[in-house]
């Protein structure tokens, strides 16, 4: 089974920028749905990025729209998430997600977490103001 191992998270000021990368044990193959989701404390896990590998199709959650940038590497076995302008309502953990897909229209930033398949440990990013 694949297994997906999260770095880049730390602690930044609101305004700031971190990379997130997501290393996969498999390459990516073409369709695979792939995407970022975070857990604030408190807070339910909510999806932040979706991407369809091959396909450049990306989705984004209303909230971090045209702040965020998610993409894989050239190799096809790592996916990032740029985060820019970042705010302190940005905080919480970051996890990389394999999900299920049964097209590309249903690789979306809304999919209910509760069906991902794996999951990466996670890495924390903290915003401070």
């Amino acid at each position: 089974q694949v297994q997906l191992v999260e770095s880049g998270g730390g602690s930044v000021q609101a305004g700031g920028s971190l990379r997130l990368s997501c290393e996969s044990t498999q390459y990516f193959a073409n369709g695979d749905c792939m995407g970022w989701f975070r857990q604030a404390p408190g807070k339910e896990r909510e999806g932040v990025a979706t991407f369809v590998s091959g396909s450049g199709y990306t989705t984004y959650a209303a909230s971090i729209k045209g702040r965020f940038t998610v993409f894989e590497g050239t190799q096809k076995d790592t996916l990032y998430l740029r985060m820019e302008s970042l705010r302190p309502d940005d905080t919480g953990v970051y996890y990389c997600a394999a999900m299920r897909a049964r097209s590309r229209a249903s690789c979306r930033a809304d999919y209910d977490w509760r069906q991902v398949d794996t999951w990466g440990q996670g890495t924390q990013v903290t915003v401070s103001s």
